[in-house]
């Protein structure tokens, strides 16, 4: 099994907005692509972060879901009109194997 993390900063005074989103692109992937994507939020370290996460049930599942999800011009509609809410280049991301 293979876990997808993605983590953005948030820009001050931005942390609703930027939750309201996180949870708004979870809803449309899980209507528009039935992925179940978790929103994460910190509970020590730096509380200006959001994340998201999934599961696969192996590398090929993740990357036919990134095709996917890149060519989905509705997901960059969203993701681009909430973009005043994140730090540009603050976002990372992390593939996991389970064991």
């Amino acid at each position: 099994m293979i876990a997808f993390v993605r983590v953005a900063g948030v820009k001050p005074g931005k942390a609703g907005a930027a939750m309201a989103f996180a949870r708004e692109i979870a809803k449309y992937i899980k209507t528009n692509h039935q992925i179940d994507l978790e929103v994460l939020r910190p509970v020590v370290g730096n509380p200006q972060r959001v994340a998201w996460s999934t599961r696969y049930a192996d590398m090929a599942a993740l990357g036919a879901f990134q095709d996917k999800l890149m060519a989905d011009a509705k997901y960059w509609e969203l993701v681009n009109g909430a973009a005043d809410c994140f730090i540009a280049g603050s976002m990372y991301d992390s593939i996991w194997q389970t064991v």
